[in-house]
């Protein structure tokens, strides 16, 4: 069985810590508020039940970018992370020109509901106003996550039990 943890944690103001973890090893970001870093994972994941079997997101890391590549096959997902030195710089280079800093394949299902845990969790830990406080420039991704946590419950089959959004 696989196994895959993601946590997002805000850290002070404008700061959170992304964790991404399986059974061989894990990745830990410091992501900057600059871009709407939780609400991006959450539409990242939410796209691979499209019909687009690549998804892209950066996050900010003050000056560094890491950048997600997921890539759907079947019912599993390719996820590749991508490190440059400077986001500013980054914007149109290839994902190979990045040093692959993290990659595991994981089935969608599970992928989605870690994403959806997550985020479901620092809903409840500081709500609406609260996410927002911290994190300044975005307000909480509330209809990035209903819609990932639709698309999940519809197309995963998950068995697991998943609480309602407390915002």
């Amino acid at each position: 069985m696989s196994q895959l943890e993601f946590s997002w944690e805000l850290r002070g103001t404008g700061w959170a810590i992304c964790r991404i973890a399986d059974g061989a090893s894990e990745r830990k970001d410091f992501v900057s508020y600059c871009t709407d870093a939780l609400a991006d994972v959450l539409h990242g994941v939410a796209g691979l039940h499209g019909r687009t079997s690549v998804q892209r997101f950066s996050f900010d890391l003050e000056p560094a970018e890491v950048r997600w590549v997921l890539r759907r096959s079947g019912s599993d997902v390719h996820i590749a992370i991508y490190r440059f030195p400077d986001m500013s710089t980054s914007f149109d280079v290839p994902d190979r020109a990045g040093t692959l800093s993290w990659t595991s394949t994981q089935p969608l299902g599970l992928l989605g509901h870690v994403v959806l845990e997550a985020a479901q969790s620092v809903a409840r830990l500081h709500g609406e106003d609260g996410y927002r406080a911290k994190w300044m420039r975005y307000p909480f991704p509330v209809a990035a996550l209903q819609d990932l946590r639709r698309l999940h419950l519809q197309y995963d089959r998950c068995q697991r039990r998943h609480g309602g959004l407390s915002v």
